[in-house]
Parts: structure tokens; sequence; C-alpha cells
């Protein structure tokens, strides 16, 4: 009890330390002198909840990790652009400098390059990477942007720490063999796999064939744990808060879930067991119904995950809101957003992992679905 009691002390002091941070951090991210201010003197900008908001969320060719004052520490990342015409180019995102330069005939879109070239938002997505010529004006030519983002760096480290800690669980079991209780992260881990095992892919994948999906629904699991865990951290990519990841792996799960079906599976969507005036319009919906499990997959944990952030961010900004009326009010409501910030916190660690194992879990049944035997089919009949 008493060491449930401080891991709950420490757990919420390290939270508020955590909104702190991102508090720290939202004073100064719109904050400062703006170098493309109409007349070039640089005017003052002031708070901008929505600019501040989203880019916190969007992916970027940079990593901003943080800002104290003037100081602004940020990560450059490789960019790598194929062009048709010109072939590949690899640069540090550097060479844009915040979007406020172009390099070799490329550079990124931002708010104030739309507004000063008058050009359609809907046609020039800002965060895009574009071809212009020498007086930097769009040419249209069509290039792939290939570059490591953030939300792929975050991806790649949340890979490797997965490999990381799966692999000392591994050599855990090697060395101390599978008889033995577990220690440390061993003991920690151990009962996640035997639940995945036993309540998710053996109960939705029945027969011999269930355990040779354990490792892919666990890998499912574990990665978007890891990237809903680290994207709670200041600084961090909102990687499951995109909805292109996600999409990705609906994708992952789809092409899987098609792999194990049979013909009895389609003989259902395609001849299902209902009077025959019926089947004309129910074998459509059948049919519709395989390609929107994938969609519900994608939509479900990127909803989620995006609006957690929203929300706390959108919690932070108050902060600074009332402040720009008043700095009495907005240290005053300070409190408040840290206690606030706390509840969230402690919501999103239970949203993070509930999203992961929903994801997983769902998965598993629409693979244990596409695996339909001989029996059920003629039994409906």
């Amino acid at each position: 009890m008493i060491s449930l009691t401080r891991f709950k002390y420490k757990l919420v002091a390290l939270i508020t330390v955590f909104s702190m941070a991102v508090s720290g951090a939202f004073a100064t991210a719109n904050e400062g002198h703006d170098p493309h201010a109409e007349g070039g003197h640089g005017e003052k900008k002031g708070f901008n909840a929505k600019e501040v908001i989203l880019g916190h969320v969007k992916d970027a060719h940079d990593w901003h990790l943080l800002s104290l004052g003037d100081l602004h520490v940020t990560l450059p990342l490789p960019v790598i652009v194929y062009s048709p015409e010109r072939g590949v180019s690899m640069f540090s995102s550097s060479k844009f400098e915040h979007g406020h330069k172009s390099y070799e005939g490329y550079r990124i879109v931002d708010a104030h390059y739309l507004h000063a070239n008058h050009l359609d938002a809907k046609l020039y997505t800002e965060g895009k990477i574009i071809a212009v010529d020498a007086n930097d004006q769009p040419t249209g030519e069509k290039i792939y942007d290939l570059s490591l983002t953030k939300n792929i760096t975050s991806m790649i480290l949340a890979a490797v720490l997965l490999v990381i800690l799966m692999l000392n669980v591994a050599k855990a079991y090697r060395l101390r063999g599978s008889r033995q209780a577990p220690k440390g992260f061993q003991s920690l881990i151990e009962p996640v796999i035997i639940f995945m095992r036993d309540e998710v892919v053996r109960p939705n994948i029945p027969g011999v064939k269930g355990d040779k999906y354990v490792p892919f629904i666990l890998t499912i699991f574990f990665f978007i744990l890891i990237n809903n865990l680290l994207g709670l951290l200041p600084g961090s990519a909102n990687v499951t808060g995109n909805i292109a990841v996600t999409a990705a792996l609906a994708l992952i799960s789809f092409v899987v879930m098609i792999a194990a079906t049979n013909r009895h599976f389609w003989g259902h969507i395609f001849n299902p067991p209902v009077p025959g005036f019926v089947k004309p319009i129910l074998a459509p919906v059948e049919l519709i119904g395989v390609f929107t499990k994938p969609v519900s997959l994608m939509i479900r944990l990127f909803a989620n995950i995006l609006a957690g952030h929203i929300i706390i961010l959108s919690i932070i900004s108050l902060v600074f809101i009332f402040g720009s009326l008043n700095k009495a009010i907005g240290y005053g409501f300070l409190p408040v957003t840290i206690a606030f910030n706390i509840v969230m916190m402690m919501l999103e660690l239970l949203v993070a992992f509930i999203q992961a194992f929903i994801f997983a879990n769902l998965t598993a049944v629409f693979i244990g679905q596409s695996m339909e035997h001989t029996g059920h089919h003629d039994a409906h009949h």
C-alpha cells in the first residue's frame, strides 16, 4: 500500500512537471519578433492559440524540442526529395531556415509564403515541400518528398525501443529459462504477453492457427502503445494522432485479414444465407463491410489521440489567452490549468493503453471473422 501511494505521488509530480514544461514551451512558442512583418521591422507577435496548437500536433521537417526565451532548440531532419528532372536531392532541413528561404530549387510552404505570393492554400498545403524557380515562385513541377519528418523519426525511435525492449526480455528467458519466475522488466511484460495471447488472440482466432498471429498482434499493440506514450512527452511528435500513420497501420491489419480469408468467407459475402430476393441487397452491404473495418480502426485511433492532445494544449493556451488580457489573471489561472492538465494527462495515460488494446483486439477479431470455417457457413443454410 505504501509503495502504491508513493507511486501515485511520483506519477502526479511527474505529470505536474510535464504540464509546467509544456506551459513553459507555450509561453515562448508564439512570442518574439517576426522577421517577415510588414516593413521588415520585426513587429512582436501576440499569442495565437490556433497556430501554436496546430504547430504541436502536425508533422514537420524539423523537430522543435523546446523554447527558452529567444532560444529555440530545434533538431533539423534530413530532407530527401526526388524530381524526375533533377533526380535525388539530400540536405538538412536547416537550409530552409524554418521556411524562410528556398534551397536548391525547393522550399517549404508556410503561411507567409502563401500570403506573399497569393497562392491557394488548397493547392499548396502548409509544411509541404514544393519546387521553385530562381525568383522563388512555384514551378508546378512534380516532386516526391521522401524526407525523414518528425513523425517518421519518432516512429523509427519507437521501433528501435520496441526491438531493444523485446530483445532484453528474450535474453532474460534465454539466460534464466522459462521455468524460473520472471524478474525486472521481464516480470512486467510477461503478464501482458500472456493476457494478449489467452484473452485476445486465442478466443478470437480459434484453432492451431491462432498462435501464429500472436507475434503480429503483440507487435501492433506494443508499437501503438509506445508511440502513444512518447506522444505525451513535451516536445514529442503526434504520431498516432496523424491519420496517415493510423491509415498505414489499418492497411497492414487489412492485408493480414485478407490473407487469412478462405472461400467460405467470400462465399458468405457474395452468397449470404438469406432469402434469394434479399441477396442482391445484402451482398453489396457485406462487401462494403469488409472495407469499413480498417477504416474504423484508422479513424478510432486517430480521433481519440488527436482529440486528447488538442484538449491538453487548449487548456494550456487558456493561460496565455487570459495573460494577454491581464498578466495577473494569467498567473492566477495557472494553478487551475496545471490541475486540469494533471487530470487530462492521467486520462491520456489510460487512453494510450486502451486505444492500443482496442486496435490490437479488433484486429484479432477481424482476422478471426475472415477465417470462417465450412461448418459455420453450412449452419446458416
